[in-house]
């Protein structure tokens, strides 16, 4: 990298506390970001499974989208209901286009009178001019730019979390609040990207150093850095946009039927009316598609990272990895693959070649790990 390229990238508000206690800064998605700790990437990983851990993801795009018809117009742009969400609660969405590809996926939630969007960092200004371009002229569209965003994940999170905030024990997987901590105005989740029990916190960019400094003054809550994120997001089967899912990929390729809403599919009370609407409910019904995504279990102690070819026994291409890397819970490789469709039925054999090796790998379903959410 060189110090250009260092010069024209952006900051979070908590970039010199990731500095202080000693990060590894990594170029990710147009920022300087905390790729890992001293303690390394294994401890973290396991540290958030085991305690809390707490994640600077400030680079994340923040939205607000308010105004007459807000939500029905959001609904227009994606196989989700958005009409019906009610206020206090979140829902895992899905951006699509014409052809039916993925432009980004992201995660909606209404409150009071406008609905709030967290996009992936790398496809903000994407999402952006996607929505700007289609937007009625009683719709606004803002940017959080002055919010840092954080994720206090595991098990422990909510032990700390309701020390400051007692109303966040009552809240389920995928509520999400206006609530302050220390007088401070912050919009709170129960979600995550981990498969942990956790939150999602926006807090004004002048107060996330005192937020987040507070936090971690409890013995169980830890720093965490961009590569044990990526572990522990594949270990719980969750997508990352521009790896394993894509503007060339489906929702049913990627094995996310499950988000398409079923008022939104055939039959339904508002079916259709959304780009790609054809392609992705004749796939949906049918249950037909060239290629899915699947995870894959090592067989060996080897991991297998993005963009290594799969074959089946006969030696026939199959398919490429997506994402993987060796899962420190599991404690053995893990990955995630678009492969033929006929090669995706969980328990099957496939071969990973590595550095002219065919290493065993088994279609497995997802996720590797428990998710452990609360629901009620």
């Amino acid at each position: 990298m060189t110090e250009s390229s260092t010069a024209q990238l952006k900051r979070t508000p908590l970039y010199d506390l990731h500095l202080t206690h000693n990060a590894k800064m990594v170029p990710f998605a147009g920022y300087e970001m905390p790729v890992q700790y001293p303690p390394g990437v294994m401890k973290e990983h396991l540290h958030t499974r085991r305690h809390a851990g707490l994640f600077d993801v400030s680079h994340m795009g923040q939205l607000r989208l308010s105004g007459q018809g807000a939500d029905a117009f959001l609904e227009s742009l994606m196989p989700v209901d958005i009409i019906n969400l009610p206020a206090g609660k979140q829902r895992y969405a899905l951006l699509t286009n014409e052809a039916g590809g993925i432009i980004d996926d992201l995660m909606v939630s209404r409150h009071d009178d406008y609905m709030y969007i967290v996009v992936n960092a790398a496809r903000r200004a994407v999402d952006i001019a996607h929505i700007r371009a289609a937007m009625p002229a009683d719709v606004t569209l803002e940017t959080f730019d002055q919010h840092a965003l954080i994720a206090l994940q595991g098990p422990e999170a909510v032990g700390v979390l309701q020390q400051f905030i007692p109303a966040v024990a009552d809240m389920v997987f995928m509520d999400t609040r206006s609530l302050t901590i220390d007088n401070v105005p912050c919009l709170v989740s129960r979600s995550g990207y981990t498969g942990e029990d956790g939150f999602e916190i926006s807090i004004p960019a002048t107060h996330a150093l005192q937020i987040t400094q507070q936090l971690l003054a409890h013995p169980q809550v830890a720093l965490i850095g961009l590569g044990a994120r990526d572990s522990l997001r594949l270990e719980s089967g969750l997508c990352l946009y521009g790896q394993d899912i894509n503007e060339q990929t489906t929702p049913v390729e990627a094995s996310l039927g499950w988000a398409i809403s079923k008022s939104r599919r055939s039959g339904g009370a508002r079916a259709g009316n959304f780009p790609g609407a054809r392609t992705i409910l004749e796939q949906l019904d049918s249950k037909q598609t060239a290629i899915r995504r699947v995870g894959l279990m090592g067989n060996s102690k080897a991991p297998v990272r993005a963009g290594t070819e799969l074959m089946d026994s006969q030696g026939k291409s199959i398919g490429q990895v997506s994402s993987g890397t060796f899962g420190p819970t599991v404690n053995a490789p893990v990955a995630m693959a678009q492969v033929h469709s006929e090669n995706a039925t969980p328990g099957s054999e496939v071969f990973a070649l590595v550095r002219g090796k065919k290493l065993p790998m088994t279609v497995s379903k997802m996720p590797f790990v428990p998710q452990r959410y609360v629901r009620k």
